[in-house]
This record gives structure tokens, C-alpha cells and sequence, in this order.
């Protein structure tokens, strides 16, 4: 019976599905490097907010703390916005009169809130809420980073579900005192994973395996 098809077929055969999996994976890789960019997170994008507010002044120079803004970090979900009334306290008195704080004086005699941009926009489908982490040692830093040198706040982590869950397997790798919540250059110490089991323990963390549980994110 004559030969249909030349030799060198075989050849071609087997180079055309190792290319078409490694040209599979690479997509794969592709897509998996893609998702987790900046260009899908948004992280490291500084965002222009209506006022230029710097939290590298309020809280590096001047050194306010966290709760006087967002004044329900500590018993509710969503750690608050400052209503103007907030910024009024200083600034009916500091800089009065500055071009800059125009919109914050119209929003205090228009009684009209100043509508500022979300940094840290969760998915509706994700249950997140302030006060547990922060009751659990969980610092400021820790997800939001060094606000405190961001003229402009930005992301400084991706937000998607393996960030949350790098910290939900290892809850003592990141908790800290709770003295320490608010102290935006607090550093793990030398024997962090010592001291940290000590905080799972003392704060009563559960498991790894409840805390990976879909029920604790997804609702």
C-alpha cells in the first residue's frame, strides 16, 4: 500500500502539540500576570480626590491619627468618610482663606458633602469589615501601607482573594499588638511568628481552616 503521507509528518505532528502546550501555558501565564497587574488592580495608582488632601502632611507631619477621620474603624465595617464638619475643626481657623480648601468651605455653607473618590473599592460579592481585623491586630499598614508618606493614597496590594488569603492561612506572620494598630511605622520584630502565635492565641484567631472558609468572605 503506498505511503500517504511523507515521514517528516510524524515529526511535524509531535512538534505541533508540545508547541500548542507550551503556547497554551504561556497564555495561561499571560492571563494570570495580566490579572494580577496594576492595570487590573488599580494598585500603586495614585487617585486625584476633589481636594488635595494630603495624608503625608495630616498624618506624617502632623501626626492625627487614623480614628479621627475615620472615626468607625473600630465598630463598624467601613471605617467612615469625614464629613467636612471634620476638616472645618482646624481649618475655619488654619488657612482660612487658602484657593485650595474653596471646595471645603462651599461644601460646609452649601451643607453638600464633598464627594470623594473610593482607593480601596472591594467587590459587592466580598464581605469586609474594619473592626474585626483591627480588633484582631490587624494594623493600618498592613493592607492600606504607609499612608502617612502618600501625598496622593493609593493601593499598595492587589485586594484579590490570594492577598487576603496569604494572610488568612498565616494570621501570625501580620498581627501585632493591638498598641500598635495605628502606628504606621510599626515593623514585625525578629521573632514575629513567635510573638504573632502568642496574639493568635491571646486574641482567639481561629484556624487557618475556618478562616479560609468561603463563608468568612462571601455572604
Amino acid at each position: 500500500m503506498p505511503q500517504i503521507f511523507h515521514h517528516s509528518t510524524n515529526t511535524i505532528a509531535r512538534v505541533s502539540i508540545f508547541g500548542a502546550v507550551f503556547i497554551l501555558a504561556a497564555i495561561i501565564w499571560a492571563a494570570y500576570e495580566i490579572n494580577g497587574s496594576s492595570y487590573v488592580t488599580q494598585a500603586f495608582v495614585p487617585r486625584e480626590q476633589p481636594v488635595q488632601f494630603s495624608h503625608k502632611h495630616h498624618v506624617g507631619d502632623d501626626g492625627i491619627d487614623c480614628r479621627y477621620c475615620h472615626t468607625s474603624v473600630e465598630k463598624s465595617s467601613f471605617a467612615g468618610i469625614p464629613p467636612t464638619k471634620t476638616c472645618m475643626n482646624c481649618h475655619s481657623q488654619l488657612f482660612a482663606s487658602s484657593d485650595y480648601l474653596a471646595i471645603v468651605r462651599d461644601s460646609w455653607r452649601e451643607d453638600k458633602p464633598i464627594v470623594w473618590k473610593r482607593v480601596h473599592d472591594l467587590p459587592d460579592y466580598v464581605y469586609f469589615n474594619h473592626s474585626i481585623h483591627v480588633k484582631k491586630g490587624v494594623g493600618c499598614s498592613t493592607c492600606h501601607g504607609r499612608v502617612d508618606l502618600m501625598p496622593l493614597v493609593y493601593q499598595v496590594a492587589s485586594l484579590q482573594m490570594d492577598w487576603c488569603l496569604t494572610c488568612h492561612r498565616n494570621p501570625e506572620k501580620f498581627v501585632r499588638p493591638r498598641d500598635q494598630i495605628y502606628n504606621m511605622e510599626w515593623e514585625p520584630p525578629p521573632d514575629q511568628n513567635t510573638q504573632g502565635r502568642k496574639l493568635v492565641e491571646q486574641y482567639s484567631i481561629s484556624n487557618s481552616i475556618v478562616l479560609t472558609r468561603c463563608s468568612i468572605c462571601h455572604r
